[in-house]
C-alpha cells in the first residue's frame, strides 16, 4: 500500500481525488524457481541502476520507466531506484490482482472506483 502523496506529481490537479491510501499490484513473475521483479525482466540490476530515477512527473509511467531503470519498493536494490519511502505497507503475494483487491479493497474514491471496476472486471489479470 502507498502512501497516496506518491502519485501528486504525476496528477497535481486531481490531488483531491486521491486517497490518503493507495493499494499497487506491482509484478512479480516466477521464472526458473526464482520471483523476479517486473525491472529484472528489461535486464540486471546493474545496468538498470544506471537508468536514473523514477520522478512520478511527466509523462513517464512507472510501467515505461521499467525499460530503462530498476523500481525498488523495499529499498534493497539501489538508491537512486528506491521508492520504499512511499511504501505504507506491504500486503504481499497473490496470485493476481483481484485477489489483492477482493482481500484488502480497492482505494480509488468512489467516482472513479465506479467506472474503473466496470472497465477493469472484464479483464483478466
Amino acid at each position: 500500500m502507498l502512501d497516496g502523496r506518491f502519485w501528486h506529481p504525476r496528477f497535481p490537479r486531481l490531488r483531491a481525488l486521491i486517497p490518503r491510501r493507495v493499494v499497487l499490484a506491482w509484478p512479480e513473475f516466477l521464472l526458473d524457481g526464482r520471483w523476479v521483479t517486473a525491472s529484472e525482466l528489461y535486464g540486471d540490476l546493474g545496468m538498470l541502476r544506471a537508468g536514473g530515477r523514477f520522478t512520478n512527473a511527466g509523462g513517464e509511467t512507472l510501467f515505461d520507466a521499467i525499460a530503462r531503470t530498476a523500481v525498488d519498493w523495499d529499498g534493497s536494490t539501489c538508491s537512486s531506484c528506491d521508492l520504499s519511502g512511499h511504501v505504507l505497507a506491504d500486503l504481499g503475494f497473490f496470485g493476481s490482482r483481484d485477489d489483492l483487491f477482493d482481500e484488502h479493497g480497492q482505494t480509488l474514491c468512489l467516482p472513479v472506483r465506479i467506472p474503473a471496476d466496470l472497465l477493469m472486471s472484464r479483464r483478466a489479470a
